[in-house]
């Protein structure tokens, strides 16, 4: 990538629209603009001020293509720290094209994916993790994602780390000082100082790692898998979650022979709800196959809402004859127990659908001897096909995620290779911190002092190299 070449591209989406914007950025961008552009009042752009406007024309040799209006911002003052042109033109991708390949005539070259940021980068306007939250701001779709970029972009992870990293960076020049001073036997880093501060990074740095759990489903959606025996509702729940006919509705049971998912947003977080098909022993090759794929889904989800038809039940009591019990209250609390078995580390909500079916007496019963060891079950009772219950639901799963450290603006990770940096610098302040209480020399604590700031530096951009960057910016649109 030649970083001294006049780049051009598209900064808005590709299509025909209202208006387009050309962006325009490096050395030349301002001359090359002025070269085709004719301002209706005579100015030459070259001589104007920086966070200027100019209506004119782009013109290609006697040609008019458009009339339009120009943006100068002026290095160092602007997004990527070098000179910015950007043309805001009507939408036709006819007049879109016509303007950037004459732009391509005038030596100019097609930008790269996320090639503005990384110059931003490079450039000193954005560290790296700034720029990642660029991308991260592109691509939220709820609430709480756009605060969790917003909050990065703006630096908030980037000065926590560097805070931290500056305070070990000083205790570090002590500790490689001392190295120098071998012989004399002395020491220029106080001990308790040193060990007061590798604990309260360590005390930062395990918070850092525990908020990736939350960051990490709130950017990408929490995963909640609907299972359960066929013909229990899945997917007439599903239908009310989304308040649309998303999945086919049948009495016969199996309708569902894959997978459906779709997303929701329950105040500012997202929810990816996967309706599965109904796990029974079968003989039909094509359900089975459907089958195999719902425990492929609970694998992935966070949370696994597992299903039951009222109407199957048979509740010990019940002074209404049930329709038709399939099975007991004994069986289905022994089936959510291997659920749990199965999948200890995800959250369980158990829903007994068709409410409307049951009597208050029937439900408080059922409620009753849902409770194991002096402690209910999670348990929901609801009518998908009414939509009762379906606000509470939401709620429930609502509570499932923690988002206190969101109300506090606390900094939340989201993004893994930080996640990765930050475990592999936990490690080795844990090593720093067990060598200083063994009391090993000063050469061997400064290595691992070393291998903790080079992972705090990886984070920032301090430290990097050219396929960490190739990564992470192709993964940009174009344009940005």
């Amino acid at each position: 990538m030649i970083l001294n070449e006049t780049i051009v591209a598209l900064a808005t989406p590709s299509g025909s629209g209202a208006i387009a914007i050309i962006r325009l950025s490096g050395k030349e961008a301002i001359a090359v603009a002025a070269s085709v552009f004719q301002s209706v009042s005579g100015k030459d752009i070259n001589k104007q001020k920086t966070h200027t406007l100019h209506l004119g024309h782009i013109v290609d040799d006697k040609k008019v293509i458009d009339q339009v209006l120009l943006s100068i911002f002026k290095n160092p003052n602007s997004y990527t720290g070098e000179d910015v042109i950007e043309i805001s033109c009507h939408g036709s991708t006819f007049i879109q094209q016509q303007i950037i390949q004459l732009f391509l005539r005038k030596n100019c070259r097609l930008a790269k994916p996320g090639e503005f940021t990384l110059r931003a980068f490079l450039n000193g306007k954005l560290d790296l993790s700034q720029a990642e939250a660029v991308a991260d701001l592109i691509a939220s779709d709820n609430e709480a994602s756009h605060q969790i970029a917003m909050q990065q972009m703006r630096g908030g992870f980037s000065n926590e780390i560097a805070q931290l990293r500056q305070e070990l960076l000083n205790f570090a020049s002590l500790i490689e000082l001392e190295l120098d001073f071998a012989e004399e036997d002395v020491e220029f880093a106080d001990r308790t100082q040193f060990n007061e501060l590798l604990t309260r990074i360590e005390f930062v740095l395990k918070r850092l790692i525990d908020s990736f759990a939350v960051g990490n489903v709130i950017k990408n959606g929490i995963p909640i898998a609907i299972v359960g025996e066929p013909n229990v509702g899945k997917s007439t729940l599903l239908n009310a979650l989304l308040n649309e006919e998303r999945a086919i509705v049948s009495d016969i049971a199996g309708t569902t022979r894959d997978t459906i998912e779709d997303e929701l947003v329950i105040d500012g977080i997202g929810f990816r709800f996967i309706d599965t098909a109904g796990i029974r022993e079968t003989t039909d090759h094509v359900e089975s196959i459907g089958i195999k794929k719902t425990f492929e889904k609970i694998e992935q989800a966070q949370v696994v809402v597992y299903l039951v038809d009222s109407s199957q039940l048979s509740v010990v009591g019940d002074p209404v004859s049930v329709v038709s019990s399939q099975w007991s209250v004994d069986k289905l609390k022994s089936d959510i127990e291997q659920i749990k078995n199965k999948y200890p580390h995800k959250t369980l909500l158990t829903i007994i659908n068709k409410k409307d079916l049951l009597t208050p007496d029937m439900i408080e019963l059922l409620e009753g001897q849902l409770t194991t060891d002096n402690r209910q079950q999670e348990t929901l009772f609801i009518s998908a096909k009414n939509k009762e219950g379906i606000d509470e639901l939401k709620q429930t799963l609502l509570s499932f995620v923690n988002t206190g450290a969101l109300r506090n603006n606390e900094t939340i990770v989201t993004n893994s290779r930080h996640y990765d940096s930050l475990l592999k610098a936990l490690e080795e302040i844990q090593k720093v911190k067990w060598g200083l209480e063994s009391g090993i020399s000063s050469d061997l604590m400064a290595i691992d002092i070393r291998e903790a700031l080079y992972h705090f530096g990886e984070i920032t951009g301090e430290v990097t190299n050219d396929e960490l960057l190739g990564n992470i910016f192709a993964n940009f649109c174009i344009g940005k």
